[in-house]
Parts: C-alpha cells; structure tokens; sequence
C-alpha cells in the first residue's frame, strides 16, 4: 500500500494537543475518518465492534477523526464546543480529534478518492496504513480488520 498517515498538529475535544500521526497512543491504531456530519450515523456503527476490540486488546487504540476545511478553523471553538456538548461520554471526547485542514490535500495523501463515506485505516506506529476498509459496518470488514491486526502485532 506504502500511504503513510500526513504530519497534523490538532487536539482532541478535551483540549489535549496532538501531533498526529506520532502521538496515536496504541501499537496499532484504528482510524476512523468523516468528512460530513451526516457521516456520523456510518461512525456509530462501528463503535460498538471497536470498543470491545480495543478493550480485549490493550496494543491497539482507536480514534474519531472528523475532518472539516481549514476555513472553518477561525470557529473551531464553536465547532469543537458543540461536538463537545453533544458527546457526553468522557473517553469519546478523548478519542476524538477534529482536522482543520486542506480536505484535497489530506484525502490525496492517504488515497481517498471523495467525501462521499467514512474511510477506516489501521496505521502503525511509524503511520503507515496496513489496512483500509470504507463505509458501513459489516462482519466481513470486522474479520478483516481483525486479521490484519493479528498479522501486524508484534
């Protein structure tokens, strides 16, 4: 595949400051990426799978990474603000990281050809993607990406 995740200064919606790709806290990372608030409807459906996969295994963690223009940067406090409020559980605001950034040039880095759906990636440590899936959760996608880490853990 040889993408490797972009160099991006940002912070979660708790206020921590990441330098991403660098600071994803698991030996592996499942990335989960949206581009349109519609989208979050596509995000929850993988929710479930991924807490329970991330709670049996402690190398891997995952993250919400919705990813919006930069011109909206100058109201990313209304913006992050109101993700905050509607997301009550402590450990979602964590995991999620809002990207203020040039969409075009972020989706060409990672070989994303449009907005049109979610994008999953697992990346290593070094940010590289070792596995990409797109869209709607399904059981085949869950096995997948279940393989895939169990190859890739060392």
């Amino acid at each position: 595949m040889n993408i490797t995740f972009p160099k991006i200064s940002s912070s979660n919606l708790e206020g921590q400051k990441f330098e991403l790709p660098q600071d994803f806290k698991g030996k592996l990372n499942i990335i989960l990426i949206a581009f349109q608030r519609e989208q979050q409807d596509l995000i929850d459906e993988w929710l479930p799978f991924l807490d329970e996969f991330v709670r049996r295994n402690l190398e891997i963690a995952f993250y919400e990474l919705p990813t919006l223009n930069i011109s909206y940067l100058l109201v990313r406090r209304v913006i992050d603000g109101g993700m905050q409020a509607g997301i009550p559980d402590k450990n979602a605001r964590e995991r999620t990281i809002t990207l203020y950034l040039n969409k075009k040039a972020f989706r060409k880095e990672l070989d994303i050809p449009d907005e049109k759906t979610i994008y999953i990636l697992l990346i290593n440590k070094k940010g590289e993607v070792i596995w990409r899936t797109q869209g709607r959760f399904t059981s085949e996608k869950n096995t997948d990406l279940e393989h895939a880490v169990k190859e890739n853990l060392p």
